[in-house]
């Protein structure tokens, strides 16, 4: 259901959407069960003339089981949405399935870098494929990715894969993706990581082979212009001394007039 509202584009996005509508399903049964109990007793037994409230101890099974049964019936909800949670993440998080490539992103204020392992599959090679706020990937193929942060905590964020990832210095993490629909999507910075956080963006473009193949040659000729260098080509560039925070020319007032 969620994918009417938000493009689904990864082979487990589906399970994320699947997990979240059984949640909003046992929430929403639950809300309107309450609720409707609440309006239908607030009405029953209101006040009326001539009828006088008659006190209830609680101490006959006939009366506590409205509140046991109900409880049950709650841990058996709990127990169901977290029996869900563990297989969701287990699946995703804890199984890295055979990659058919590897790449290497890395985060720091306030932009995102790239390094595809090329052709041989290994990383700081002469064959890698390095870029800065825009990711070239190939639909229907599994990625494994290692991802860093060279200065404060960051996340690596690709809503429409359903993914997030927090990215924290001194450690690599590993996870992985399969993009299942071409396209270009928005990676986002999901941790507030200073006065750029808010323009910490990139744009990773899903190709079919022939597509990405092309697209790489341009990329080692330099004549490649990416979706987010396009989407991004009316902006005002950032200063190189990102300290300076007073002034007509200062970091803040640039950063304000980019939005």
């Amino acid at each position: 259901m969620i994918e009417y509202f938000i493009l689904s584009a990864s082979s487990f996005s589906g399970d994320i959407d699947n997990l979240f509508f059984v949640i909003t399903l046992i929430i929403g049964f639950w809300f309107i069960l309450v609720f409707g109990a609440l309006v239908y007793f607030t009405l029953k037994f209101r006040r009326k003339d001539g009828v006088k409230a008659e006190y209830i101890t609680g101490e006959k099974h006939s009366e506590t089981k409205w509140t046991h049964y109900p409880h049950y019936a709650v841990i058996a909800m709990d127990v169901v949405i977290i029996a869900a949670n563990i297989i969701v993440w287990v699946n995703i998080k804890q199984t890295l399935p055979p990659k058919d490539n590897l790449i290497r992103v890395i985060g720091q204020q306030w932009s995102w870098s790239f390094v595809d392992a090329g052709p041989d599959g290994v990383l700081d090679t002469a064959d890698d494929i390095a870029t800065v706020n825009d990711l070239h990937v190939k639909v229907d193929e599994t990625y494994h990715f290692e991802l860093q942060a060279r200065d404060v905590i960051h996340n690596f964020s690709v809503p429409v894969f359903r993914l997030r990832q927090d990215a924290l210095p001194g450690r690599t993490i590993k996870g992985w993706f399969k993009p299942t629909n071409t396209g270009s999507f928005d990676i986002q910075c999901a941790e507030m990581c200073g006065y750029g956080h808010g323009i910490m963006g990139g744009a990773i473009t899903v190709h079919t082979k022939e597509s990405y193949d092309e697209t790489i040659v341009q990329i080692k000729n330099g004549t490649y212009e990416s979706h987010y260098q396009k989407r991004m080509g009316t902006k005002t560039p950032l200063p190189s001394n990102t300290s300076h925070t007073e002034g007509h020319n200062s970091f803040a007032v640039l950063l304000a007039s980019i939005f």
